[in-house]
């Protein structure tokens, strides 16, 4: 039983990395052709969607809550291994999808505030060269 569960929170976090890597393709694409105005942007696109379905993953499968299932709680007066019912399945899958959820929105954010002030850079940059004269040749 345990490892069936853990089987579906493997594929569980997985589906969901894949669907959230999906949903921001696009995003995550134009901010970074802008930022980096080069070819090299989507090598950065392809490793940002690598790390959203290793994010996703090791934050939906938490491998230290599974482990309840299989070792006796030590520190108990009388120890022993909580039994998988139903109920706890379907709270393994919901916090499954949360917890993959919530890691990959705490990865994006701090992708997106970093993007933000690179952005902020380059349209600095790209102001003072408009702003600039032409240099007079001798």
């Amino acid at each position: 039983m345990f490892l069936t569960l853990l089987l579906v929170t493997l594929v569980l976090a997985v589906a969901v990395s894949i669907a959230v890597s999906l949903a921001f393709n696009r995003p995550i694409s134009r901010i970074l052709s802008r930022i980096i105005a080069d070819d090299i942007s989507a090598a950065w696109v392809r490793y940002l969607k690598f790390a959203i379905l290793v994010v996703g993953v090791s934050s939906g499968v938490r491998i230290h809550e599974l482990e309840r299932y299989i070792t006796p709680n030590q520190w108990q007066e009388e120890p022993r291994i909580i039994e998988l019912t139903s109920e706890r399945w379907v709270l393994e899958v919901y916090r499954t999808i949360i917890e993959t959820l919530q890691g990959i929105a705490w990865m994006l954010l701090v992708f997106f505030c970093i993007a933000l002030v690179a952005y902020v850079i380059v349209r600095i940059f790209e102001s003072r060269k408009v702003a600039a004269p032409p240099a007079a040749d001798r």
